[in-house]
């Protein structure tokens, strides 16, 4: 471990056991350190940091949302959020490892949503950790979350897949302090760590992959656990990474294949009806052998469980321009329902991919990355439709980049929905802009507040 990384974990201890006023001091404290360490102006913290109002209190209905920044040098940046939504920047932590930077490890390219994924920073359900993927050195980090929100760094540690860069979702078994980590490049796509009572965080040698023997370099998504902890289940984008542009840059996602040629989608999931994987979990941690089943649409990128129903989840269908509702049953045999499409008429796929449930199941706001702008879906009993779509304004960005359907996007990314289902957030990363919504009983969004983010980088949101 670097020397100056052991010098901070140590302070870093030290300083979460110190009263409120004394942790205050040792912050502005770190803010020095870190111009030693080569911080910038802009990783420092804010000027006032400490004029936290009445009204940005969690004794209220205010809260903590946290995002990594990604970059080269990758920390997580924390905002208090306050009782109107509002978003005040508090603190940047460093993780110790690195992100991806500019430059996605996926497309060698200057481009938002490097990990093409979701769930590279996550809670634990008690609050007492949050872990976070550094996606350019394959590492994980553990912070110590205090009654008050603020973060210390406990521990950092690769997580053992070889391929460098491509860590990008964690998933957590609090019964096995087990941590499970997704990775975009096989063929170990999940490595596990352990995870002890103080946060420190131990390499496992237990591998797994997502791939078939057709597809030997498949991309996952990301990994969820199901409510009763049973069942560990991955949605998958691709079935290999795509190596051909169109002449406006964008994606294709069609090949050659076989002996005649004949194209094929390289989309997970269309046709070969296999894009959902499900491992049983062990006592212990340890996954059993996989099974594969159809996510009913191409690319079943995002699965996000209802709240009321735990054998119930819906699915962001990223080439298939919708959502659909799934169900698991005791022996974690997934099947899915029909995709419920948003209007596709400016340009296909819309990438349709982040999901934010309501606390009531009633309403599902989805992150269309090719479009810049949510949709939002309504659930009555096991029947989905269209809230409304667009469910906000169009936020654009600085016009470099464009999605696979050619369109000219701000890449927006993962979403947070508040616990009372008040507020959501939304990344765009390509505007570099964070941007906070009031939900409406319509499935309508109304921007409350935008804070500025680095530019194209940003992944992962999670909060309380």
């Amino acid at each position: 471990m670097p020397s100056f990384l052991s010098a901070w974990l140590k302070y870093a201890r030290k300083s979460n056991q110190t009263s409120k006023e004394q942790k205050e001091t040792n912050m502005a404290t770190e803010m020095n350190m870190s111009k030693g360490m080569g911080m910038s102006k802009e990783m420092g913290m804010p000027k006032e940091k400490t004029g936290m109002s009445k009204e940005m209190s969690t004794n209220g209905r205010g809260g903590h949302l946290y995002m990594q920044s990604n970059e080269v040098k990758n920390c997580i940046i924390h905002y208090h959020r306050s009782a109107n939504g509002a978003l005040a920047e508090v603190e940047r932590v460093f993780t110790g490892g690195a992100g991806s930077g500019r430059i996605s490890p996926i497309y060698h390219i200057a481009r938002p949503n490097h990990y093409e994924g979701a769930g590279s920073v996550r809670l634990t359900q008690d609050r007492r950790f949050l872990f976070a993927t550094n996606g350019g050195d394959n590492s994980v980090s553990s912070f110590a979350v205090d009654t008050e929100g603020w973060l210390t760094l406990l521990d950092v540690k690769r997580t053992g897949n070889p391929q460098n860069g491509g860590a990008k979702s964690v998933a957590y078994a609090p019964s096995s302090g087990t941590l499970y980590v997704v990775h975009t490049f096989g063929p170990d796509h999940i490595r596990l760590l352990s995870v002890d009572d103080e946060g420190n965080l131990t390499p496992r040698p237990e591998k797994y992959s997502v791939s078939t023997m057709e597809w030997p370099n498949r991309v996952p998504t990301m990994a969820v656990l199901s409510p009763d902890g049973k069942f560990l289940i991955l949605g998958t984008t691709f079935d290999e990474l795509p190596s051909r542009k169109n002449p406006d840059g964008s994606l294709i996602l069609w090949i050659p294949r076989g002996n005649n040629g004949e194209l094929h989608s390289i989309a997970s999931n269309a046709p070969d009806p296999d894009g959902i994987i499900v491992f049983p979990v062990g006592a212990d941690g340890a996954l059993g052998e996989p099974s594969f089943y159809d996510g009913g649409g191409a690319s079943p990128f995002y699965i996000a469980f209802l709240n009321n129903r735990p054998d119930t989840f819906v699915i962001g269908e990223a080439v298939s321009d919708g959502l659909a509702i799934g169900r698991i049953d005791a022996d974690g045999k997934v099947t899915v329902g029909p995709v419920v499409p948003i209007d596709t008429s400016g340009g296909v796929p819309s990438e349709l991919c982040w999901l934010a449930v309501s606390p009531d199941d009633r309403l599902v706001f989805a992150t269309n990355f090719g479009y810049s702008y949510l949709s939002s879906f309504r659930i009555d009993g096991n029947v989905l439709s269209i809230a409304k779509d667009p469910a906000c304004p169009k936020v654009p960005g600085d016009g470099t980049f464009r999605a696979i359907d050619g369109v000219v996007s701000s890449g927006p990314s993962d979403n947070w929905l508040t616990p009372d289902g008040e507020y959501l957030y939304q990344i765009y990363g390509n505007a570099s802009k964070l941007v906070g919504y009031a939900t409406k009983p319509d499935g309508s969004l109304e921007e409350v507040t935008s804070v500025a983010i680095p530019y194209n980088s940003p992944e992962g949101l999670a909060g309380f």
